[in-house]
This record gives C-alpha cells, structure tokens and sequence, in this order.
C-alpha cells in the first residue's frame, strides 16, 4: 500500500511540475511577446489625420510641413524627434524665425511613432535611409539639412554615416549640415574609454542602469521589463526622469502634452519607445568615433549642442566627443537641461549657427 501510495504521490508531483513548467514557459512567451502595434489605417488602428509618404519597402511615413514654401526656400531641413515625442514636437519650427532666415523645414514621425508605421526591422541605418527617402518623395533637391533632438539627435550619426555622397554633384555629400541637440549615446560604443563610459552609466538611476542592460543584453525582454511591476522600469518611459530645474521649468509651460503623448505611442509603446531603447542602445554597425570629417572642404557644418545639467545625458561623454571629433563644433549651455531647445530663443541660435555660421553668445 505504501508503495502505491508513493508512486501515486510521485506521479502526481511530476503532473505538477509538469504544469508548472508549462504554465511558467507559457507566460514567459507572453511576457516576451509584446501584442502587435495597432497600425494607423487598420480596424483596430487610429485614423490617418496628416499627409504620409510610402517608402521604399512599401511603409508609410507621416510628416508635417514648417516655414515658407520649398520652392521659395533658401534652406531645407528635415528635424527629427526624440523619444516618446512625435513630428508634431519640433521645438526650433518658430514660424517667425522659420520666416525671417527663409527654411522650410519638415518633421516627420518616426517609424513606430504617431501615423508612421512600424519597422520592426528598424536599425540606425534603415532610419538615415528613411529620412532620404522622405526628402526624395518631397523633392527636397539633391542636399539637405538635418537636426536631431535627443533620441533624434542620436539618429543624425546614422545620417552621417549612411546617407551617401553624390557622384551626380561632384561627389559632394547630400547633406549640407547636420546638427545634434542634446543627443543620446550609447554607453557601448567601442570608442568610448571604459573608465568614462561606466563612470558616465552610473550617474543614472538605478532603474535606467537597469533598464538599459535589458535593451543591451537581452532586448527581447526589453518589452517585459517596462511593463512588469516587480521592478522599476525607465523612468523616462514612467515619467519621473532625472530632470534638471530649466527642464522642470520648461515642462510647466507646455500645453497639451499628455495628448502629444498618446498620439506618439498610440500605435503600441514596444514599436515605438521599447523599439527606440534596443536601437538606440544595442550593438550598432558602426561606432560614430571612428566617424570622418562629412565636410573636409569646408561645405557644411556638424553642430552638436548640449547643456552641462543635463541629467538623462551625462556631459562628460559629449565634451570627450568633441576632444576625438575635433571637426565638429560644439557648444556647452551653462544651466542647461536636457531640454534647454525649448527654451527662448534657442531654437533661433541653433538654427542661425547651422545655416548662416552665427556663433551663440548667451546675450542671443
């Protein structure tokens, strides 16, 4: 009897464990398995409001149109946003500014984002191709401006890198200029010295330490770290980000900004904030300090901008930046958060310096 009942018993442990396996594997599919974005244009998608281009591999882009007309523009510019924004947010479109130097410039969504449609192949290569396939269906001409803002502004090494120099223009670079405000880096590119890149890592919060591991490390589990609640998980997807008084300050000004918000994730947050942290952080196929000078001859301009209380970017690694690409021309702002673009009259400073040579003072 004893021994049935042990072998009964055993069974009955083994169905157990069984179940319980099968249960914890299912729900670690799940967990890793974010559900598909809802795709702009679809049944269970928002509605299109705005103009949008197909790509090339068939995608739509959605953008918006700033300044005076193309035909009558002395310069083009195409801005792209930072993360959790969309091309709604483009802090330097000042219509009187944009008036007054003669731009017309275009914002766009990135793919994920507001009425453009996921990539789920998306690196930072197949986003540079994007922004030239977007001033190509706009018939920008054959070069162009671009400036980037944070997340965006990380995007611009990737038109530096891949969007091609002409051989139809003297074998001149398409891009006139390109410009990087407050822009994110990756604590894994190569040309970082260690020592600078851990002591830069550590100045975040434990939660964005953390966070950025998982979008390294292991990005498939990218989507279920920022949506369990067993540990902290970004905090600027969250919300309580390491912000600095000027970014506090400026916060308070905007108006609309939840509704922003929901129309730039309105998709589904893993094609386009959870997406935007394994790209952005991940392994790139390229290391932007082994990056040459775009603009030997003197034809353009690489700009990049950044405040020195920036609490998501530390400084540090921008001010080794420009130590090892010495041809590119930075610009440090005294007391300035990681949003001081949005401050007044920068987005005129920026603009001014990438298109006329103007340099800032802090009088401008």
């Amino acid at each position: 009897i004893c021994k049935g009942n042990l072998k009964m018993l055993s069974g009955m442990c083994k169905r157990i464990i069984v179940v319980l396996v099968t249960g914890f594997l299912a729900w670690a599919y799940q967990a890793s398995h974010p559900p598909p974005p809802k795709v702009c244009g679809t049944p269970d998608g928002a509605l299109t409001t705005g103009p949008r281009v197909q790509l090339r591999d068939g995608r739509y882009l959605a953008y918006k149109e700033h300044g005076v007309p193309k035909e009558m523009a002395k310069y083009k510019i195409v801005s792209v946003h930072g993360f959790g924004s969309s091309g709604h947010d483009a802090s330097i479109a000042v219509p009187e500014v944009l008036e007054g130097l003669g731009v017309h410039l275009v914002s766009f969504d990135r793919p994920g984002y507001g009425e453009s449609d996921p990539d789920p192949k998306r690196t930072t290569k197949s986003i540079a191709l994007d922004i030239e396939d977007l001033a190509n269906q706009l018939e920008l001409g054959s070069k162009f401006y671009v400036i980037g803002f944070s997340m965006g502004g990380q995007v611009v090494w990737g038109c530096l890198k891949f969007i091609p120099h002409r051989s139809d223009i003297c074998g001149s670079h398409r891009l006139l200029g390109a410009t990087l405000v407050a822009p994110v880096v990756n604590y894994w590119w190569p040309g970082f010295p260690a020592n600078l890149s851990t002591e830069a890592y550590y100045e975040q919060y434990p939660q964005d330490q953390w966070a950025l591991r998982v979008a390294h490390y292991t990005p498939w589990l990218t989507y279920w770290w920022n949506t369990q609640k067993w540990f902290p998980g970004s905090s600027v997807i969250s919300g309580t980000a390491k912000f600095s008084r000027q970014d506090l300050e400026i916060i308070s000004k905007f108006a609309g900004s939840e509704q922003q918000k929901e129309y730039a994730t309105q998709q589904g947050e893993f094609e386009s904030l959870h997406r935007d942290m394994m790209v952005g952080f991940g392994s790139w196929e390229f290391d932007p300090m082994d990056l040459k000078n775009p603009f030997p001859d003197n034809a353009g301009l690489v700009h990049l901008w950044h405040g020195d209380e920036d609490g998501l970017v530390p400084v540090t690694l921008q001010r080794y930046i420009a130590r090892k690409l010495p041809w590119i021309k930075y610009t440090e702002i005294p007391g300035g958060g990681h949003l001081f673009a949005h401050a007044d009259g920068m987005g005129k400073a920026i603009l001014e310096a990438l298109l006329v040579g103007k340099q800032f003072t802090l009088d401008n």
